[in-house]
């Protein structure tokens, strides 16, 4: 649901405290852990330190990400890869045909055209 246009955007205030007189080019990284707050647009140009659980991510806010929230661009979950036996088949031929096309590729080379 949606915040209600007479209340305008959240955006923490301890936040925007830590842009008062700053520059973006000499502000450096800001961490925080604020990934609730919407970025405004004073903030563009500057590289957050979005805080994700486990460390922070660094995130430069561009002009198409205002009106966002800081935690949609520092994901909390790290996607590892589906698993089984089936997959494990998969991953083995594409590797082998990998190194079938190196030692192709090595090869052509030795043989000079004349």
């Amino acid at each position: 649901m949606s915040r209600s246009l007479k209340k305008g955007p959240f955006v923490d205030a301890k936040l925007l405290k830590k842009l008062v007189d700053k520059k973006p080019a000499t502000a450096g990284v800001i961490k925080t852990w604020a990934r609730r707050s919407q970025v405004s647009p004073e903030m563009v140009g500057f590289t957050f330190g979005v805080h994700n659980g486990k460390s922070h991510i660094e995130v430069l806010v561009s002009e198409e990400m205002v009106g966002h929230r800081l935690g949609e661009f520092s994901p909390t979950k790290k996607f590892v890869r589906h698993g089984g036996k089936m997959q494990k088949e998969m991953e083995a031929k594409k590797q082998q045909a990998e190194i079938a096309s190196a030692k192709a590729a090595k090869e052509a080379p030795a043989n000079p055209k004349k």
